[in-house]
């Protein structure tokens, strides 16, 4: 049976048709019935008839009121920062969420989903305020949204940090403030030295630097100010520095040089497994032991550097090997310290590598430090060491000039990886299989560290090792950035057993969500703000929940793109249907007054002697 054929509203009408219909033919039976003479006139009759369906109607709304078209269709949703929800329409469901103004009117709710059930007909959605928390998503993610955003507030309104770095590693923090015109920002290293200072540009936006030294969990802070100066507001930002596995460098050279020496300092201090192969001419070598170049001895490697000189140095069945391990995934950097012969000029060409010219040097001038004053960049260099310490005032070096072989790099096949402070390449590379190739042109880097700025040497190498070596597996679970106590958060990558600890010790197993499919979430609720940890098995993750109160430019922000999200997705006319499944009805007393009279009305009519026929004795009589 057809479902709608099964509704109160089809079954009242068919039996009040069914009465019209009797009353029809009772009236139309009885005036066929009655003699010529005595039978009412015509308009009586047709009155009497057009009455019934009149009466009915009015019947069938006295039982089945009409619904109200504003409690059906839009609910008005103040959210936080909702000062002015203005007026309300005719027939406009308000509800106010527990993060709006206490001094807010409407009726209160706990939830969005609540108000859903106590008003089922509601299919539009008015929010104002800062926008739907997390818990309120799901609730409207099939209804029409209007999103009437408040003003972010003063101060940090957007950040993107990565969550973790590499110990050693430089990151950047990406970020935007809000109400700031003319302010600027300031990156303070756990001890409160700052490391960088940037102006706001007209939007807003700025970007700062900063090094990650031991491994850990520590707290940056990002400073703000106004224009005249004065501090607006101090945001932690949470970091976790990991020991990452050790990279396997191995290191060719057609002979020893100051450069060679100072690329073997860094590997050691970065940590690397590395072995080192010098040439010196008549088949003598220094360094490590020799090892056979063979697929199955790069297999153990994730970065290898070779100048010139040791590539032309291998057979033909080692380069080979070389070519294809780096097809495999190997990284490979080639350093031109001098002219390359033709063969070296060919060979670099079948790798996708521009080596034009090559024969000329000229100098180069780096320009990492992106403006940064002297407390920023003694910052990064560092405290020194136990037998060269510096002292916390000393002057900032100059960064010397280098040297590079002249070659035209920069083509369309190729990334940039390093350029001069005239935006020269020096350095490019590009995908070769799985792994990646790059040519290097810079001839004596080791001046940086001899010139007082090793940190500017151990740059560009670390930046060197992250964008060729070969990739990582990674694995690491997606966790929510902007997490609040007695908020809904999301982990997803999960495995079975994850569990997460308080920072007060409490553990919580994680429940898989079988809906997320592939993608393996469970949602999570922090009660306390500080430093979580996400267990799978035997590694863990760990992760910072902010204070309620911490940043609040930053959680709006969040709000209103998660609503946005929602009011651009549209609305599912499924689920607006099942959501309308008892649609409140207007009161049925008006309906039933106008029954009523009619009602009166008609049957005094009936028994009234109008439009009916004189008898023929009263008018003999007459």
């Amino acid at each position: 049976m057809n479902p709608a054929y099964a509704t109160p509203e089809f079954a009242l009408a068919a039996l009040l048709a069914l009465a019209v219909l009797l009353a029809w033919a009772g009236l139309i039976l009885r005036q066929s019935r009655t003699p010529r003479h005595e039978r009412a006139r015509s308009w009586r009759l047709l009155l009497l008839l057009a009455a019934q369906p009149v009466a009915a109607a009015l019947l069938y709304l006295t039982l089945l009121p009409p619904t109200l078209p504003g409690e059906a269709g839009t609910m008005l949703v103040a959210t936080a920062g909702a000062r002015d929800v203005g007026d309300k329409a005719a027939g406009e469901v308000r509800v106010i969420l527990p993060e709006a103004p206490n001094d807010a009117a409407g009726e209160r709710v706990p939830d969005l989903a609540t108000a859903l059930r106590r008003h089922p007909g509601t299919r539009r959605l008015r929010v104002i305020g800062a926008g739907l928390e997390a818990r309120d998503a799901d609730a409207a993610r099939s209804l029409t949204i209007e999103f009437q955003a408040a003003p972010l507030p003063r101060g940090l309104s957007g950040l993107w940090l990565p969550r973790r770095v590499a110990a050693g590693d430089d990151f950047l923090v990406h970020a935007q403030a809000s109400g700031l015109d003319g302010g600027s920002a300031e990156l303070l290293d756990p001890a409160g030295q700052r490391v960088d200072r940037a102006a706001l540009d007209a939007d807003g936006a700025f970007a700062l630097s900063g090094t990650a030294r031991g491994a850990g969990l520590s707290n940056f802070t990002l400073r703000l100010f106004d224009a005249q100066r004065k501090t607006v507001q101090d945001i932690d930002l949470p970091l976790q520095t990991t020991d990452e596995p050790a990279p396997r460098i191995l290191i060719l050279a057609g002979a020893p040089s100051p450069e060679l020496k100072y690329l073997r300092r860094w590997a050691v201090d970065s940590g690397a497994r590395l072995q080192t192969q010098i040439s010196v001419g008549g088949g003598l070598q220094l360094g490590d032991a020799p090892i056979a170049l063979n697929a199955a001895s790069l297999g153990g490697y994730d970065l290898a550097v070779l100048d010139e000189r040791s590539w032309d140095g291998l057979g033909a069945a080692q380069r080979a090997s070389l070519i294809e391990a780096v097809r495999g995934g190997l990284g490979l950097i080639l350093r031109t310290t001098g002219p390359l012969s033709d063969g070296t000029r060919a060979q670099w060409r079948s790798l996708g590598l521009n080596v034009d010219a090559g024969r000329d040097a000229a100098n180069a001038k780096l320009a990492l430090d992106g403006g940064a004053d002297e407390d920023a960049i003694r910052a990064r260099i560092g405290p020194g060491s136990a037998d060269a310490p510096r002292v916390r005032d000393e002057a900032v070096p100059e960064t010397p000039v280098l040297s590079r072989r002249v070659l035209r790099l920069e083509s369309p096949q190729v990334q940039t990886l390093l350029r001069d402070s005239n935006g020269v390449a020096l350095a490019v590379w590009r995908e070769q299989g799985r792994g990646r190739v790059a040519l290097w042109t810079l001839t004596d880097s080791f001046r940086l560290a001899l010139g007082g700025r090793g940190d500017l040497h151990a740059r560009i190498w670390n930046d060197a090792l992250a964008a060729v070596a070969r990739a990582q597996p990674g694995d690491a679970p997606q966790i929510d950035s902007d997490a609040r106590p007695h908020q809904r958060m999301s982990l997803c990558g999960l495995s079975a057993g994850a569990r997460v600890t308080a920072p007060d010790g409490r553990e919580l197993p994680l429940l898989i969500d079988p809906a997320s499919g592939a993608r393996r979430c469970a949602g999570y609720w922090p009660r306390l703000p500080g430093w979580h940890r996400l267990r799978q098995g035997e590694r863990v993750w760990p992760f910072a929940v902010r204070r309620s109160d911490e940043a609040p430019g930053l959680h709006a922000s969040a709000l209103r793109e998660r609503t946005l999200t929602l009011a651009a997705q549209p609305a599912s006319p499924s689920t607006l249907v099942a959501a309308d499944p008892n649609p409140r009805r207007g009161p049925s007393w008006p309906w039933f007054l106008a029954w009523l009279s009619f009602a009166a009305a008609l049957w005094w009519f009936e028994r009234s002697r109008l439009g009916r026929a004189v008898p023929i004795a009263a008018e003999t009589t007459g």
